[in-house]
């Protein structure tokens, strides 16, 4: 069974670091960001030894390609309803000012 090896973005490491270096628990820490204590020991180390320049590699987003883009197909769907919604809606109140505005002349002239 392989397992596939995760990837994280300098700003996540960083996020990480800081929290940890602001108190937190490393307990806490691997629970709420799914990592192992190692990995935060050695991604503290690193930010310690140069703040500036630690994590220059590659990272990449915890998330995977393929549920990104799953998640912009359902945000384009949501819009594309969306868009009809507000369509329908502008119709339907550009019928009911002209029914009104023929119910007060058809009001006025009786």
């Amino acid at each position: 069974m392989r397992v596939e090896r995760r990837n994280y973005t300098r700003e996540f490491k960083v996020n990480v670091v800081q929290a940890y270096e602001s108190g937190k628990s490393v307990a806490e820490l691997t629970r709420e960001y799914d990592i192992h204590a190692n990995l935060l020991y050695k991604w503290a180390q690193e930010y310690r030894n140069n703040p500036t320049g630690a994590f220059r590699g590659s990272g990449h987003d915890s998330k995977s390609d393929t549920e990104k883009e799953s998640r912009i197909a359902e945000l384009e769907q949501m819009i594309g309803r969306l868009t009809m919604e507000v369509d329908f809606l502008k119709k339907a109140l550009k019928h009911a000012e002209g029914v009104l505005a023929t119910k007060t002349q058809n009001n006025g002239q009786s």
